[in-house]
This record gives C-alpha cells, sequence and structure tokens, in this order.
C-alpha cells in the first residue's frame, strides 16, 4: 500500500474549475453557482466562461472557507462569503498591526 501525498505551493497555483472542485471535494457546479452568486470577487477569477476559469491560492483558501462555514454552521452561501470577508479582513488587519511593530502575539 502506497501514501502518496501530492503536493504543490499554492502560492504560485492556478487551479482550473475541475482542480478546484476536485481539490475541495465539491462538484463543479457548487463553485458555478457561487461565482456566480459574486462570493469571489473579479480580480480573483481569470477567464470569461466557466472551463476557462483559472483560480489562484487566494481564491483556493476562500472556498476551502466559505465550505467550513456552511458546512460547520449550517450556513447559506452569502453569510458564508460575509464571514470570509470577515476573516480576510482581520487577517489584514493582523498583517498590518504585525508590519508596524504593534502586533503583541
Amino acid at each position: 500500500m502506497s501514501n502518496e501525498i501530492e503536493a504543490i505551493l499554492l502560492e504560485d497555483a492556478l487551479f482550473s474549475l475541475d482542480e478546484l472542485a476536485h481539490s475541495c471535494h465539491v462538484s463543479r457546479e457548487w463553485i458555478i453557482e457561487r461565482v456566480q452568486w459574486g462570493l469571489l470577487r473579479d480580480d480573483d477569477l481569470i477567464g470569461a466562461a466557466p472551463d476557462a476559469w483559472l483560480f489562484d491560492s487566494r481564491s483556493f483558501m476562500r472556498i476551502r472557507r466559505i465550505i467550513a462555514v456552511e458546512r460547520d454552521f449550517e450556513s447559506n452561501p452569502e453569510l458564508a462569503g460575509l464571514v470570509a470577508d470577515m476573516i480576510e479582513e482581520i487577517e489584514s488587519l493582523h498583517a498590518r498591526l504585525k508590519a508596524s511593530g504593534l502586533d503583541e502575539s
């Protein structure tokens, strides 16, 4: 029995719709619905038609957050998107505090 680990450096990765769906264990239709609802910002998505979409690491992490919120709190997609926005803002604020030397954690 072989235990293979497939790893990629997320920072440089681009995912197709099918690759993202497979990596996140959701259907491509699930992702298409979230994109149509505006849960991914335009700058997160490159390409016009779903088969041409490319997702970067930020999109990957955002989709993972939305999946977790929807699953863990049985929330609707819009609420999960709002929670993902708030988490990203908190992370941004922490990074700014750290960069300014004011972060004590």
